[in-house]
């Protein structure tokens, strides 16, 4: 296999490291130097040639190609039969609708959250429990990583975020599918169950609530709409994520209560009034008639809620995850994960 990118000599492993580091390469944590066998075996577990284009990034006018893809799974930790997610996460990056300029430059701080369904998310050990969003499993860590680097080094992202987070480095989970109340987010979006798939989406920062004290959906919907109603300011996002762990699935499981009636309730009670965003000095302007009573919507439709099961079974946490921008902002999308 005929490798194209521009090789580096370095006297040993950790000169190796301090290299990537020096080129700009790394993330700010250590990297795996990118050796040709070690790309040539990611390669090989996609069964792409190395000049193969995956993506185009129309409005960064960048073409992403296998190899590049290669070099930066390699960089953040990744083993071969990860390479089927991270391809996919690209092409997802290159459609119109997740519109990568914007998420990817703004003052805002979007990480790229990835959620894997189908079979692959079991194989690969993704862990979709306890400490869903915390360290400890390979598979998320490093495929999430991956995005980043690509990101970071292949795309070019002019990064100008005022906070940024966690999520930033890595953002990378699997649904609950074993136990969930629910078919799998993606038969919600056009696949088959038994289809491997990723969504993504430009998402801020994770938003954890509590409820230890409602036995039905609604009460714990209740809670959520409280704490998401403030958040999208002065306009409607284009997506939420709603992750709901362990002991919130079980009460929507014995209610019977569908993914379908997650999406109504949420829509009609996270409404907020004009009035108060205006008392929150979210949106301009002194008090005026009908500001009570006018009402801005939380998202454009209730299929702009992506609802998933997740989280570890103890404890009555679940979180929700603002979508990046207005109404007409970045959209998720999902991409079937193919293998070879």
């Amino acid at each position: 296999m005929q490798l194209k990118s521009r090789h580096f000599e370095a006297a040993d492993m950790a000169a190796a490291v301090e290299l990537c580091h020096d080129k700009g390469w790394s993330d700010g944590l250590p990297v795996v130097p990118p050796t040709a066998e070690l790309v040539a075996a990611m390669l090989d577990a996609c069964a792409l040639e190395p000049d193969h284009e995956v993506a185009f990034i129309e409005n960064r006018q960048v073409s992403v190609r296998a190899e590049k893809i290669a070099i930066n799974a390699v960089l953040a930790g990744c083993k071969p039969e990860y390479m089927p997610v991270i391809v996919a996460t690209v092409e997802a990056l290159a459609d119109p609708l997740y519109g990568y300029h914007g998420p990817g430059t703004s003052t805002g701080g979007a990480g790229v959250l990835m959620i894997v369904n189908g079979p692959i998310a079991r194989e690969l050990g993704i862990n979709n429990g306890h400490n869903l969003f915390g360290p400890g499993w390979r598979a998320n860590a490093t495929m999430g990583r991956a995005v980043r680097l690509i990101m970071r080094n292949t795309i070019g992202t002019l990064d100008q975020s005022s906070l940024g987070h966690p999520g930033k480095y890595s953002y990378c989970i699997a649904e609950n599918e074993e136990d969930s109340p629910w078919s799998p987010l993606h038969t919600s979006r056009g696949f088959k169950a038994g289809q491997n798939a990723v969504t993504i989406m430009a998402a801020l920062g994770v938003h954890q609530y509590s409820n230890g004290l409602s036995a039905t959906p609604e009460g714990v919907l209740t809670t959520a709409c409280a704490q998401m109603r403030v958040s999208a300011g002065t306009a409607r996002r284009p997506c939420y994520a709603m992750v709901f762990a362990g002991e919130h699935q079980a009460i929507m499981k014995r209610a019977g209560y569908t993914r379908e009636d997650v999406k109504q309730y949420v829509f009609a009670h996270s409404k907020i009034s004009n009035a108060d965003l205006k008392r929150m000095n979210l949106k301009d302007g002194a008090l005026a008639p009908g500001d009570e009573t006018s009402m801005v919507d939380l998202v454009e439709t209730p299929d702009d809620l992506l609802v998933i099961a997740a989280g570890g079974k103890a404890g009555v946490q679940s979180c929700y995850i603002p979508g990046w921008g207005g109404k007409d902002g970045s959209q998720a999308v999902t991409k079937e994960i193919r293998k070879p």
